[in-house]
């Protein structure tokens, strides 16, 4: 009875009630804007209840489970992962369905990516891996090692390609090697060499840019209308520009739900996936911008409570992971959106419509509380 009492003590509410509130939000939002199509809401309704009922029972099997059994398994996780990702590039979806990007499968009537799945595996079998080496971390060859170790799935999912989601996998690895205590050289030498980077990328495009004419090379395109969306309005920049326009338009109170002109007219690309975020500024204004931040932030400060508190550098590195993961999605979807950051294709979490990401999405929430219910001290002050 006192265990019982002691995990129910220990478990985050305000992390699953924000977890909630954020799918509802995004419901209303991918109602709006799937209202305008030819099948209308309910399908896409359907699926995205579908996969939170199931990614809520899910959550609750995880945070049952004790996370270390996990790391027991590091090893067949982190190689499965790699199989998974070496059998997309083998075997992907017909490239006439799902475009020039081999990361989908498909296993059955089931058509997935597994890249989603993948986080998870490099998440718990890196965490694992830093947690054995930690004491020596800073070392140059155990530092290689981590690396090498990281590298192999993301070289997997860069030869898709599919850049947008390998960035996300860099990035998260980078704060959990952070995380873990590496030296500050090897931190600034990355910070100078990438500043570095930064600036010979400016200087090479403005001097291919003096001689370019658009059309030239479709990668290049992405990156010259990124920074001139004007000069393509009807292909490469036609999704930003919609977008502003959308957001633009909605002020501080918004149109109104379901009637903003962007959206209902059909004008904005992907809005119940890509540029989702586009719809809420239309429909819902600065005021319904902020909301959805306002709930992101409370997400990440119980995220950033429950990592601090963990039982071992392993539950905290797996909490660190995902929610590194969670915070470059909602960073680069909503600045793209905004014009502020290349279109990638990341979706938005919890908001965005698609089964298989609410499911990834649920996971994640339901390993960081499974991490928060085992950590060390009870601090009802905390709850």
């Amino acid at each position: 009875m006192f265990k019982k009492e002691s995990k129910l003590k220990r478990f985050d509410f305000i992390l699953l009630i924000t977890t909630i509130l954020l799918c509802v939000y995004g419901l209303i939002i991918i109602n709006s804007a799937t209202m305008s199509k030819a099948a209308g809401s309910e399908p896409y309704l359907k699926t995205q209840i579908i996969a939170f009922a199931l990614g809520l029972a899910v959550l609750f099997v995880l945070v049952m489970i004790d996370y270390d059994i996990y790391g027991s398994f590091y090893v067949p996780i982190y190689v499965l992962t790699n199989l998974l990702l070496l059998y997309t590039l083998i075997n992907p979806v017909e490239a006439s369905e799902w475009g020039d990007v081999r990361s989908w499968i498909k296993i059955g009537p089931v058509v997935f990516q597994p890249s989603e799945i993948a986080k998870f595996g490099v998440i718990i079998s890196l965490s694992k891996f830093i947690d054995i080496n930690r004491e020596n971390i800073s070392s140059p060859l155990i530092l290689l090692k981590i690396l090498l170790f990281a590298s192999l799935p993301v070289a997997l999912i860069v030869m898709q390609p599919d850049l947008g989601t390998a960035l996300v996998f860099v990035f998260f690895i980078s704060i959990m090697i952070y995380i873990a205590g590496i030296d500050r050289k090897y931190v600034l030498a990355v910070l100078i060499i990438g500043l570095i980077l930064i600036i010979a990328g400016v200087i090479i495009f403005f001097q291919t840019m003096e001689d370019y004419t658009l059309g030239d090379d479709y990668r290049f395109d992405r990156i010259v209308t990124f920074f001139y969306p004007e000069l393509d309005p009807d292909d490469t920049g036609y999704q930003v520009i919609q977008s502003k326009t959308a957001i633009g338009s909605g002020m501080i109170y918004g149109r109104g739900l379901y009637q903003g002109v962007q959206n209902q007219l059909g004008y904005l690309p992907t809005k119940e996936t890509d540029f989702i975020f586009a719809v809420i500024g239309e429909e819902l204004g600065l005021t319904g911008g902020l909301v959805l931040l306002c709930l992101y932030a409370i997400l990440f400060y119980r995220l950033t409570k429950v990592a601090k508190n963990a039982a071992n550098m392993f539950g905290s590195l797996i909490v660190t992971g995902i929610t590194a993961m969670l915070l470059f999605h909602i960073f680069e979807n909503i600045g793209m959106t905004m014009g502020l950051m290349p279109v990638t294709g990341i979706p938005l979490p919890f908001i965005s419509y698609g089964g298989t990401f609410m499911l990834v999405n649920m996971v994640s929430i339901g390993l960081c509380l499974a991490v928060g219910i085992k950590r060390g001290k009870i601090d009802l002050n905390d709850l």
